[in-house]
C-alpha cells in the first residue's frame, strides 16, 4: 500500500514546472532529522507526494510527484560549493539522504493554503497546521485523494 506525503519546495529554488522539464530528480538538501527520518525510513518507491511551493505568492500545492527511489546518501552534504553543504558530514559519517521523485502532474492553478484551511474535508492536514514548517510530511490518503480532487478541478496546464 503507497504512501502519501506533501513535500514543500521554494518555487524560486526548485518549482512544479523544474520537475516537469526534468521528468525525474533528486530531492536534495533536507536538513531537518524529523523530515530526513521520514525519507529514510518511511517513504518507498512508488509513494505519492502532493508538491507544494512554499514561499510563494500564494504558497499552496501544486502537483503531483511520485517516489521513484528510495532513500539513500546525500553527496551535497559533502559538496563544499553546495548550498547544501554541511561541514559536519564525512564520507564515513553522512546523516543525510535524499530520494528520487518523478513529475506526475501540474494543475493549470495551485490549490492555496488559504483554500487548504478553510476546507472542513482537510481537518487535522499537518501543512494546514499552526507552526508545522517541516519540508517533507506525511499526509492521510484521504486527504492526498482530497487534494488532488481539488487540484484536477483547476485543470491540467496546457502545453
Amino acid at each position: 500500500m503507497p504512501r502519501y506525503w506533501l513535500m514543500k519546495s521554494e518555487p524560486n529554488t526548485y518549482s512544479i514546472d523544474d520537475l516537469r522539464a526534468d521528468g525525474e530528480t533528486c530531492w536534495e538538501g533536507v536538513r531537518n532529522y524529523q523530515a530526513r527520518n521520514l525519507m529514510r525510513d518511511d517513504m518507498a518507491v512508488g509513494d505519492m507526494a502532493i508538491f507544494y511551493h512554499s514561499n510563494a505568492k500564494p504558497p499552496g500545492a501544486v502537483g503531483v510527484a511520485r517516489i521513484s527511489r528510495a532513500g539513500y546518501p546525500d553527496h551535497y552534504a559533502l559538496d563544499v560549493e553546495s548550498n547544501y553543504f554541511d561541514k559536519r558530514t564525512t564520507p564515513e559519517k553522512n546523516p543525510w539522504v535524499m530520494v528520487d521523485v518523478v513529475f506526475v502532474e501540474r494543475w493549470a492553478d495551485s490549490v492555496a493554503l488559504a483554500e487548504l484551511k478553510a476546507d472542513p474535508a482537510l481537518e487535522g492536514m499537518l501543512v494546514i497546521r499552526r507552526g508545522q514548517r517541516l519540508s517533507v510530511q506525511p499526509v492521510e490518503p484521504h486527504h492526498f485523494e482530497h487534494v488532488l480532487a481539488l487540484g484536477r478541478a483547476k485543470g491540467p496546464v496546457q502545453g
